[in-house]
């Protein structure tokens, strides 16, 4: 019996490790719906800088780094930096409010399974905010960086050709 149970947790951490995103590894592939409910993958980005960015409506500390979001992403679009917000609001109302409220123009899609959600497991999404930098081949780079650090590395990364 105790062999058993050993075995099986053994097979659940191997397979959370597998399963979960890290530096070093290519992003998995995310397929969500934005406002208008036409669906945005995260590989029609290939050959940019992508900020992933999980978050929700009723999330202080997120809506608190919404701000700093988007002076990163008004300062560096133009040189091939894109943010892609992912809301895990169950409410899509309160999603598109909180967006309207905030001014947030940067791409939104909505994962509207909250904390279900298959996409935020893949990502090993424990806690919100939480971001993956990811460089132009799609790989991650940084797993929650922020401030002058996140900054640096998007400018190292937009520097690569």
């Amino acid at each position: 019996m105790k062999n058993i149970l050993m075995a099986t947790m053994f097979l659940l951490v191997a397979n959370s490790i597998i399963a979960q995103a890290n530096v070093g590894q290519t992003a998995p592939e995310i397929s969500l719906p934005n406002s208008t409910d036409s669906a945005i993958n995260l590989s029609s980005f290939k050959n940019k800088v992508v900020l992933i960015d999980f978050w929700a409506s009723w999330c202080t500390p997120c809506r608190q780094s919404i701000p700093r979001v988007a002076r990163l992403y008004k300062k560096y679009k133009d040189k091939g930096f894109i943010v892609y917000g992912i809301s895990i609001d169950a409410n899509k109302n309160e999603w598109l409010t909180a967006i309207d409220h905030d001014k947030i123009t940067y791409t939104q899609v909505n994962d509207k399974t909250g904390w279900n959600s298959a996409i935020a497991t893949k990502y090993n999404v424990n806690a919100i905010p939480s971001t993956f930098l990811l460089d132009k081949t799609g790989k991650i780079v940084a797993i929650d960086a922020e401030g002058g650090q996140l900054e640096r590395k998007i400018k190292k990364l937009l520097k690569k050709v």
